[in-house]
């Protein structure tokens, strides 16, 4: 206790902050990237006039209640205030659309990755850059905005993500780390910079439109992992921490996405790794040792926080649903005056799922609450359906809804390893499907083919992950970030492994064939109940 009290005193420490798509945490290592403190902030997106959105005044709530929540833990444990902090770094969700003028005020409502209303933009994209531009994409947002005639676009100072934003009001500094950038618009995997031959191309495109800026001027500047992303502004210490306790002056790393941090907190950025993040949003990532044969629409080409390219497959959908129904079961439960516990139910429901027929019965349900560009979706409509002599049981239901939050990643997948070829040492697993013991992973091993591997660090995610950038800051030049991730971070963490079952992926194969099928389903869904 004494030895972690003077490591805080003496600022031997590191800050990841990411905020996630349902939860805003903080987490504080040591130099030897254990977790000393941390603290979470609960939050959900809102659909407002058919945008999905968050609130800028509730980041900033929900930063500051996670930093107060480990600050006082930092209190209460090891009775000492926290003071100075050695580095810190700010990770979000990636892609999305915020866009400010120069007086800094933001333009539209942030616009997040959930939104499925650029196909428009895309499409042009795509056939005039020859290279895979998703609908998440900073610039098919706003090359969407430019299209269609909306009147902010003429004003536009600054173009950035969430993690971006934060970074920029903490420092003063428009920065983005490589991972976060590259889903704003395509990296040079030479320079390591945004693609100029594209932005040239794109320059092109607009110049009927005759805007007052040039892309080059509304983006961040692009740093790799170790790069100083500047330090923690006199005003950015108040915005973290009100009461005044923070000292300014830190040393802050490049902000990241949470698919870096992702890759980060599973040791996945060498070559032939991948890893699958799963929570309300699911994606598996895959380091190239080679490029792709074409363009896939379906995959997104991105990179490590330290410029490797990788390849992956993105949903918009994983949870959301199953967490409604648990609200659901936990609303039953409170009328009938039981007191469950939450992790509990979901422990037993996952559980449950393990016990249901091997192709669920004759169960089948989407997960689809909003649109997914996996399958040519812009809005969503969570469904259940079952054959009249469905083995309709609790274990069913439970094993058909974790299915539909992996099939239509397995159906991106199928792209990298069959049609590409592309070969996988190790996948690694994390983010809330992961937690309760040995179910998700099972599910997932079996649903994609390939094993999983569940490290004891995996529910940390991607601020433990971001904490670890931020350290890394003071190690940039004896190790390359691939060394440090396996020679001082993992070096002695245990990971579990599952591998596939055959007679598991049989009946998870026959679901996966309904369930594309059913996807007919999903489509009269949308068009017959229309969002009012």
């Amino acid at each position: 206790m004494n030895s972690k009290r003077e490591v805080i005193k003496t600022a031997q420490t590191a800050l990841g902050i990411e905020l996630g798509s349902s939860r805003i945490k903080a987490i504080l290592i040591d130099d030897t990237a254990n977790i000393l403190a941390q603290g979470s902030y609960h939050w959900e997106n809102i659909l407002a006039d058919g945008i999905w959105t968050y609130s800028l005044d509730d980041v900033w709530q929900g930063i500051k209640a996670a930093y107060a929540e480990l600050a006082s833990q930092v209190q209460e444990k090891y009775l000492v205030e926290l003071e100075k902090i050695g580095s810190i770094g700010v990770s979000a969700m990636m892609h999305g659309y915020l866009v400010f003028d120069k007086n800094n005020d933001l333009l539209v409502p942030f616009r997040t990755w959930r939104n499925t209303i650029t196909e428009d933009a895309t499409k042009i994209l795509i056939e005039e850059f020859n290279f895979n531009i998703p609908q998440r994409w900073s610039i098919a947002h706003l090359y969407h905005a430019i299209i269609n005639d909306e009147p902010h676009v003429k004003y536009i100072d600054y173009m950035t993500t969430l993690s971006g934003y934060i970074h920029w009001k903490l420092t003063g500094e428009k920065v983005l780390g490589i991972g976060d950038a590259a889903g704003m618009f395509p990296i040079n995997d030479n320079t390591r910079h945004f693609d100029q031959t594209m932005i040239d191309k794109f320059g092109k495109l607009v110049e009927e439109y005759n805007l007052d800026w040039q892309l080059n001027d509304i983006l961040p500047q692009v740093l790799s992992a170790g790069e100083k992303g500047g330090f923690l502004s006199e005003e950015g210490a108040k915005l973290l921490d009100p009461s005044g306790k923070l000292q300014a002056g830190i040393l802050m790393a490049p902000p990241e996405g949470d698919a870096g941090t992702g890759m980060v907190a599973t040791n996945s950025v060498l070559p032939r790794t991948g890893n699958i993040s799963a929570g309300t949003s699911i994606f598996g990532m895959v380091v190239l040792e080679r490029a792709l044969s074409k363009v896939h629409v379906e995959l997104d080409m991105v990179t490590t926080p330290s410029g490797s390219p990788v390849a992956m497959a993105h949903c918009n959908n994983c949870t959301s649903d199953l967490d409604t129904w648990v609200r659901m079961f936990i609303e039953l439960l409170e009328r009938l005056d039981l007191d469950v516990p939450k992790y509990k139910l979901y422990d037993e429901l996952y559980f449950s799922a393990l016990e249901g027929d091997k192709d669920c019965g004759g169960m089948m349900t989407h997960n689809y609450v909003s649109g997914e560009h996996v399958t040519g979706f812009i809005e969503g409509r969570p469904l259940v359906v079952r054959m009249p002599d469905a083995n309709f049981s609790l274990a069913n239901f439970m094993r058909a809804t974790l299915n539909s939050t992996m099939a239509t990643l397995r159906i991106g997948m199928d792209i990298l390893t069959v049609d590409e070829n592309i070969e996988i040492d190790r996948m690694l697993g994390h983010g809330g499907l992961f937690k309760t013991e040995k179910v998700g992973q099972h599910l997932m091993a079996n649903a994609l083919k390939v094993p999983i591997s569940v490290m004891e660090s995996a529910g940390e995610g991607g601020a433990w992950g971001m904490a670890i950038l931020a350290l890394y800051l003071n190690y940039k030049d004896e190790y390359t970030l691939e060394q440090f991730l396996e020679k001082r971070v993992f070096k002695d963490l245990v990971a579990t492994e599952i591998v596939p079952n055959k007679e598991e992926m049989v009946g998870f194969d026959r679901f996966f064939e309904k369930y594309k099928a059913s996807l007919a389903i999903q489509r009269a869904a949308v068009d017959s109940l229309p969002m009012e």
